[in-house]
């Protein structure tokens, strides 16, 4: 149930290319407070261009934790898991691209995108 809720938060691009395999709500140390962290591993969807004929999936690459919009006064982390693909004769490796995160930063674009309209400094986020 909280999967299928926690959809409803989630950029439809986000949702288009992963899947929502956890949910926790954790504390943390550091600030004392509540937080949200949703589990993501891409779906298995080869880059557009390429061919499963050439390709198979090798398993995830280490995850990425990206901050989000927070929900209800808690800070939300995306925790990412991209897939690696492997061409079977070469072993040359692919992944795919995405642009919801916003470059140089560990912030969704949205979220970065927001805070930039604000006026506030999204790199006091990047923690």
């Amino acid at each position: 149930m909280e999967i299928e809720l926690v959809r409803y938060f989630l950029p439809e691009e986000l949702l288009e290319n992963f899947d929502v395999v956890l949910v926790q709500e954790l504390g943390e140390l550091a600030t004392k407070k509540v937080i949200l962290e949703i589990h993501m591993e891409e779906k298995k969807n080869l880059p557009v261009g390429y061919s499963t004929v050439d390709y198979e999936s090798k398993g995830f690459s280490s995850f990425s934790r990206i901050q989000d919009f927070p929900v209800r006064g808690k800070a939300v982390y995306l925790v990412i898991r991209r897939r690696r693909w492997r061409h079977k004769e070469t072993k040359e490796e692919i992944t795919n691209d995405y642009s919801f995160i916003a470059e140089g930063s560990k912030l969704t674009k949205e979220l970065s995108d927001f805070l930039k309209g604000t006026g506030r400094d999204p790199g006091r986020y990047d923690k």
